[in-house]
C-alpha cells in the first residue's frame, strides 16, 4: 500500500488540526475555516441560485449546518471539499423550495434572468483606462458565465474557476469523471461563442494608452526635446 502524497497529508492533519479546535469552540480556528473557504462557498452557491443575497444566505446556511454538525467530518475529504458539498446541497435544497424540483442532470425547464457573478478583483491599477477596460472584460465573462445552462455552469465554475479537480468536482456534484470532462467540454465551447459575440468591440481598447500614462509619455518627450509644455 503506497502513502499518500505529501501535500495530501498536511491537508489533512491541518484539516484534523482546525476541526479539533473548532469543536473545542475555538473562535480563531471557527473564523479561519470560514476565510478559507467563503470564496469557494460563495461561487459555489452563486452558480447554483444565480442571485448574490440568495448566495450569501446559503452560505451562511451552509456553514451552521457545518458547524453543528462538525463531529461527523471524518476526513474521508478535505474539509473544503466536504463543505463545498453541504454548500451545493443547500443551494439545490433553497432552488427546490422556490421552484421544485430541481438536479443537475437536465436544463432548468425555466430561466431566470441572468445576474452577474461579482468574481473579487485581485488587482488594483491607477490607470482609470485599464481599470475600465479590466472591469469591462470581467464584466463579460461573469455574464457569459452566468448564462450557461446550469449542468454546464456548475462544472465550469468547479473546474475551471475554483481550480478543483476532476474528482472533486465528480464527487461534488455527484458525477462520473468522464461526464464532468465532458461537460466542462461543452461549457467551454458554450462560452467562447458567447465571448466572440461580446468580445469585439471591448477588444478594440485593449492595451490602452491614454489618460496619466500618455500624459507622462508626452510631459518626458517634451522635456526630453527641450521644449516648454
Amino acid at each position: 500500500m503506497t502513502s499518500p502524497p505529501v501535500s495530501r497529508v498536511a491537508v489533512v492533519s491541518d484539516d484534523a488540526q482546525l476541526v479539533r479546535r473548532a469543536l473545542a469552540r475555538d473562535g480563531a480556528a471557527v473564523r479561519t475555516i470560514i476565510e478559507q473557504n467563503n470564496r469557494r462557498l460563495y461561487r459555489i452557491a452563486r452558480s447554483v441560485v444565480r442571485n448574490d443575497s440568495d448566495a450569501e444566505d446559503v452560505v451562511q446556511e451552509a456553514y451552521v449546518n457545518a458547524f453543528t454538525h462538525l463531529d461527523s467530518f471524518r476526513g474521508d475529504s478535505s474539509l473544503a471539499t466536504w463543505l463545498a458539498r453541504i454548500t451545493m446541497n443547500e443551494a439545490l435544497a433553497r432552488l427546490r423550495r422556490a421552484s421544485g424540483t430541481v438536479s443537475l442532470d437536465t436544463p432548468a425547464a425555466h430561466r431566470v434572468e441572468a445576474q452577474i457573478i461579482k468574481f473579487p478583483q485581485t488587482t488594483t491599477s491607477d490607470d482609470p483606462e485599464r481599470t475600465m477596460a479590466q472591469r469591462e472584460i470581467l464584466r463579460i465573462v461573469e455574464r457569459a458565465t452566468d448564462n450557461l445552462p446550469e449542468i454546464f455552469r456548475t462544472v465550469f465554475v468547479a473546474r475551471v474557476i475554483e481550480g478543483m479537480s476532476v474528482e472533486e468536482t465528480a464527487d461534488l456534484l455527484g458525477l462520473a469523471a468522464k461526464t464532468v470532462k465532458t461537460r466542462l467540454h461543452r461549457a467551454r465551447r458554450l462560452l467562447r461563442q458567447q465571448l466572440d459575440a461580446e468580445i469585439g468591440p471591448v477588444l478594440m481598447d485593449a492595451f490602452p494608452f491614454a489618460g496619466r500614462r500618455c500624459e507622462r509619455m508626452t510631459g518626458a518627450i517634451i522635456q526630453r526635446l527641450g521644449l516648454l509644455g
